[in-house]
């Protein structure tokens, strides 16, 4: 079984081989003389000129590429080996065009998290029943074989459709990583099972395209100081790091003069920090709200006709598509002509529980600013009917003609990006079949029971279901994924899931359930580049600061020795080091897209690049200013869509964004059973699971619920009680902060802490996907993971 005293394994292992140790009072953990995780055999006078020796401390700008919005520096400070500290971008703010890039609180922890004592630090196999946690050591050579004789095997028994890359990684957006390397092994044997989309924006990623034929409905965050008045619905970049220099952007264009109102279930350190006003609203009923918003607006004549009447189809029975009756226009359904209900404000007060007095001035507001931008976060889309809250922002936005403008935004997904590098590393797979990616564990139970109306793509039928699973540097097989309870039932079965391979910094949730378990590297392990996630104009030098501690190894060259095992680790490296891939990256950009980008050692030497422009990037702004077809099948934004329509699916899946009543909403009857509305969001101490066994980030933000003193108050409640939050899915304990900062009727528990059982199955450690649901939403089959009831009573 896994020994899970490091100190203790560390010393039995290195003074088996008779290597000098030293103890570093720097970092506290043994330290090998000549540099953690060297081998040296050496004679007592080699001895004192290794400890004698001192080298001068150096400061190595680097860059984490853990699964974060933002992409910071982090300077390591190295002496003799060790990172003794880290510090962060010094640069001040006041020129945008270079603006800082200052580590958050999770990025002053790096240190604590690359010295952790349970870094994961050999390879090991599982030995007890899966999920129990019980591993013994094992030497790489035998986890490369096993690895690569249970890739022939399963792929030689089942086909390549059997063997599936898990979703989801804490390696994000770098050159390289477990999945990518994962993929390019399994595609050079047969391939793989695809999937699609994300759990991020899954909702959003579909049905954007739907009005305007495209995600990239953003502008660069230097339009917003242009925007006179700014909505930030449901986005809260304090916390979660949208990207590293968005706050400058939004900080200030509240200087110069621009509003900003946030509308969110919780007063959010956003609220905090930039908002003019907070709007309290109920989860899943967004879209309630937007439509009074836009009867508001064309009811007191506030929507900008000549825009509509130009660029949209299906506002009015003016503009409808061919054969499609005038009253399914979007006015038509505001004004209640069809179902006799007019969306008025006091109609959306019932629902939402904001005012009808305040949507009437917000909506006045925002149609009468010019410009103004409405900008909608993710996790009011990870709802049952998440697709029409990112339709339904876009068509505000359509409504008062702020789409293609400076100081506007589309709505909508929102990506944006107008800075890249090359990626080398690249691979091609065989296989065409797709699945959504919310949908991997019903590929695991029912693959080939999969059909098109559940998202299949690629092929009619799955020829098997997945019976192989590599899950890279990610916590997704359990704990991210939704209801952990059935999750974990399904993935103990070993007759489902032959064979799992996990790699990871330290005994996750989710690396419990490996088959074989290998230690990954840090970012200060490795070389890379940072980009941040499609948001930003720069780009982050990934220098190696130390060599990798005790066994821990890059899953690059893991999965090239275990392609040699294969006979393939040529077609798999083409020859080619990390260092290799980064010298590649770096001197491709500058041939094939950007020749003001730095050399190699410039860019090693800087650290950081930024990409310059004169103007800011404006979404859809040739569409508008040089009348260019949007890429929809009318060429123009589709405020009402012909192909939704087509699918006949009206009340889950309407031609126009609308609101509907949501499944575990304020409106389910089983709100008699399960009274409180239970949201979650990403915590400033953890990026989704990463950080969450991080003592020093727990003192800054405790895992606690969030309950609003009324609900409190009925249940016997006080602040810092443990208590009990449970529904038919599962149950779990927590420590309660009440706070007027959460609305009433709400509850809210921070997502990604590690599931922790106790001995009955019922987590110890507030872990929200025991509560959630594997019920996907109905477009694009994403994850609806805001959408959950529950009770609530002192432990």
């Amino acid at each position: 079984m896994f020994e899970t005293n490091p100190l203790k394994n560390l010393l039995n292992d290195k003074m088996k081989r008779r290597t000098f140790l030293k103890w570093s009072s720097a970092i506290g953990v043994p330290v090998i003389a000549g540099g953690i995780g060297t081998k040296m055999l050496v004679s007592k006078q080699e001895e004192t000129k290794v400890v004698k020796a001192k080298e001068a401390e150096k400061i190595i700008s680097t860059c984490s590429i853990n699964n974060c919005g933002g992409r910071c520096v982090i300077k390591a400070h190295v002496k003799d080996g060790v990172v003794v500290r880290v510090s962060t971008d010094t640069q001040q703010g006041g020129d945008l065009s270079t603006p800082p890039l200052r580590a958050c609180v999770r990025g002053r922890n790096y240190r604590s998290l690359l010295y952790h004592p349970d870094r994961l630090k050999y390879p090991m196999k599982r030995v007890g029943k899966r999920g129990e946690g019980k591993f013994e050591r094992i030497t790489w050579d035998e986890a490369i074989e096993t690895i690569a004789k249970e890739v022939k095997r399963i792929g030689d028994q089942y086909g390549p459709e059997s063997r599936y890359v898990n979703y989801a990684s804490g390696q994000s957006w770098g050159l390289h990583g477990g999945k990518n390397a994962a993929r390019k092994l399994l595609s050079l044997t047969g391939g793989f099972l695809n999937y699609r989309n994300d759990y991020s924006s899954g909702a959003g990623n579909i049905a954007t395209p739907y009005t305007y034929g495209t995600n990239n409905s953003g502008s660069s965050f230097d339009s917003l100081l242009h925007s006179k008045y700014i909505i930030l619905w449901g986005q809260n970049p304090s916390e979660m790091i949208f990207s590293t220099p968005y706050r400058e952007y939004l900080m200030q264009a509240k200087k110069n003069g621009a509003k900003i109102v946030v509308i969110d279930p919780r007063y959010t350190d956003t609220a905090i920090a930039f908002a003019d006003e907070w709007i309290p609203i109920l989860p899943t009923t967004d879209n309630a709200m937007m439509d009074a918003m836009g009867y508001v607006i064309i009811t007191e004549n506030l929507q900008d006709q000549a825009f509509l009447d130009k660029y949209c189809i299906g506002f009015d029975g003016a503009h409808m598509p061919e054969g499609v009756s005038k009253k399914e226009s979007l006015k038509s359904y505001l004004l209640g002509e069809k179902d006799g209900v007019a969306k008025t404000p006091e109609w959306a007060e019932k629902i939402c529980r904001v005012p009808a007095s305040k949507i009437r001035e917000i909506a006045r507001d925002y149609a009468k600013a010019k410009p103004a931008a409405l900008i909608q976060g993710w996790a009011a889309q990870r709802q049952a009917y998440g697709e029409q809250f990112m339709r339904g922002g876009a068509q505000l936005a359509c409504l008062t003609g702020n789409v293609g403008k400076l100081g506007g935004w589309a709505g909508g997904t929102g990506y944006w990006s107008r800075s890249d590098i090359v990626y080398p590393f690249s691979y091609e797979n065989p296989v065409k079949a797709s699945i959504p990616c919310f949908l991997w564990t019903k590929a695991v139970e029912k693959g080939i029971e999969l059909t098109a109306a559940d998202g299949l793509e690629g092929t009619d039928q799955l020829k098997t279901n997945i019976k192989l699973i590599f899950n890279m540097a990610g916590n997704m097989l359990i704990n991210q994924h939704s209801d952990i309870n059935k999750t974990r039932k399904l993935l103990e079965d070993e007759s489902k899931v032959e064979f799992i391979v996990v790699s990871d910094l330290f005994m996750t949730p989710s690396a419990r359930y490996a088959d074989i378990l290998l230690p990954g590297t840090t970012f200060f392990e490795r070389y890379d580049i940072g980009m941040p996630w499609c948001f930003g104009d720069y780009v982050v030098f990934g220098e190696k600061t130390i060599e990798p501690l005790y066994e821990c190894r890059d899953e690059y060259d893991v999965f090239a020795e275990v392609a040699g095992k294969l006979g393939l680790k040529e077609q798999f490296t083409n020859g080619r080091t990390t260092l290799d891939l980064v010298k590649e990256s770096v001197d491709r950009t500058r041939k094939e897209l950007n020749p003001n980008f730095p050399t190699f050692e410039e860019f090693r030497k800087q650290g950081v690049y930024h990409f310059k422009y004169d103007n800011p990037l404006i979404g859809f702004k040739e569409q508008i200013d040089e009348n260019k077809p949007f890429e929809t099948p009318s060429g123009k934004i589709e405020l009402f869509s012909k192909a939704l329509w087509d699918m006949n699916q009206h009340d889950e899946i309407p031609a126009i964004a609308k609101y509907i009543s949501s499944w575990e909403g304020p409106e389910d009857p089983l709100i008699e059973k399960y009274p409180l509305q239970l949201i979650g969001w990403h915590y400033k101490r953890r990026c989704h699971s990463t950080y969450d066994n991080q003592e020093w980030l727990e003192e800054a933000a405790k895992q606690e619920m969030w309950m609003n003193p009324t609900d409190a108050e009925k249940r016997g409640i006080k602040n810092g009680d443990r208590v009990q939050v449970f529904n038919d899915r599962g149950s779990l304990f927590i420590d309660v902060k009440v706070t007027p900062r959460i609305t009433p009727g709400v509850t809210g528990i921070p997502q990604g802490a590690w599931y922790t059982p106790d001995k009955n199955g019922l987590d110890q450690r507030g872990s929200l996907n025991v509560l959630t649901t594997q019920k996907p939403t109905p477009l694009a089959k994403a994850n609806p993971q805001q959408t959950n009831l529950v009770e609530v009573k002192k432990a």
